[in-house]
């Protein structure tokens, strides 16, 4: 099978514009009831992408899917779905554990963590779930038991062409002229590194080999020695925070060992140096908001002083009310009229 006969060539990441299900069912539906012949290069991506290609490829019922390269994730789960699968010599064939991104930044009391702790063991299980889903996949594919496919995901080393065979990844191995083998670059390396893949032992490419990088994947490459079993592979540590501060260049550890460059030093150095800027800025904007407390407390505390010093102001109310026997002044012409009506009336209404 030449690269020339394939309707289908599904690259990059998984979901992305190039691995995208939506051309598939195109295509698909235009060769109904022939045989579709399939190219598969990607380190995966978007699991629910995964199911649904093969899904597609499953009810097509005629696909082929030849992989070259180095696929991993679900660029794998998506080739399930085929009638036959195959790989180039030079292909390597990852499978792994399903993960999610999680981040979380912030001061948290108590019961935000138990908040925090609930919602992290929901991932946990929907996580474990995903697992068993795409390990009974594997097992239906290898006819080998889930445990084992449960095993395999969990060490997540990388296989060889040889090793996925025997595995029963794949039905059959190719050797054509036309597909060379994968090279690793910088850009690819730190990628993988990024979202904490292990790093395949293969050549580097040529134009990345002297590269500062390129010396860390050479040095890297030595901790990926055969042993006993031949998918165990050595992990690589990935610091969230210092991978935010150097964006597509982040630092990674392997072994309690690592390796920075001078650009990498700067950033860091740059971003420390900006978020002791805002601290200083904080803490002085902290201390002038102290020094205005304080100079209210001392106006507040003088005005309760001198409110305490000033005596009550005395005021009475006096009513002077006409005793019996007291003498009152003489009483007006008409207050002496009005007196004599009152009396005659009273006088009258007795009689």
């Amino acid at each position: 099978m030449s690269k020339t006969a394939y309707h289908i060539s599904l690259k990059g990441y998984v979901g992305g514009y190039d691995f995208d299900r939506s051309d598939v069912d195109a295509i698909l539906a235009e060769n109904e009831g022939k045989r579709v012949n399939v190219l598969i290069d990607s380190l995966g991506g978007s699991l629910a992408t995964g199911l649904s290609i093969s899904a597609a490829f499953r009810n097509h019922g005629d696909v082929a899917v030849h992989f070259v390269g180095l696929n991993a994730s679900a660029a794998t789960i998506a080739s399930l779905g085929a009638a036959h699968i195959s790989i180039d010599t030079g292909g390597m064939y990852l499978v792994h554990k399903c993960s999610t991104a999680f981040f979380e930044w912030g001061s948290l009391n108590s019961d935000q963590f138990a908040t925090l702790i609930a919602d992290c063991e929901k991932i946990k299980a929907d996580l474990d779930k995903l697992d068993l889903n795409v390990a009974q996949l594997y097992a239906k594919k290898c006819r080998k038991p889930v445990a084992d496919l449960l095993g395999l995901m969990k060490v997540g080393g990388w296989l060889t062409a040889k090793e996925a065979l025997d595995w029963g990844f794949v039905d059959e191995i190719t050797d054509l002229e036309d597909e060379p083998a994968p090279r690793l670059t910088d850009a690819l390396a730190s990628a993988m590194a990024n979202v904490g893949m292990p790093i395949p032992n293969i050549p580097l490419a040529e134009t990345d080999r002297d590269g500062l990088f390129g010396k860390f994947l050479t040095a890297i490459a030595s901790l990926f020695k055969p042993s006993s079993n031949p998918i165990s592979t050595a992990m690589i540590k990935t610091y969230t925070f210092l991978s935010a501060i150097l964006a597509d260049k982040p630092l990674t550890v392997s072994n309690g060992t690592a390796s920075v460059t001078a650009e990498q030093l700067d950033a860091i150095e740059n971003a420390l140096a900006d978020k002791d800027k805002t601290v200083n800025e904080q803490k002085a904007a902290l201390e002038a908001k102290d020094a205005d407390i304080k100079a209210k407390d001392a106006t507040i505390a003088d005005l309760r002083a001198k409110l305490a010093a000033k005596p009550a102001a005395s005021t009475t109310t006096v009513v002077e009310q006409s005793k019996p026997g007291e003498k009152t002044e003489p009483k007006t012409e008409a207050e002496a009229y009005c007196e004599t009506v009152n009396s005659a009336r009273k006088l009258y209404n007795l009689v």
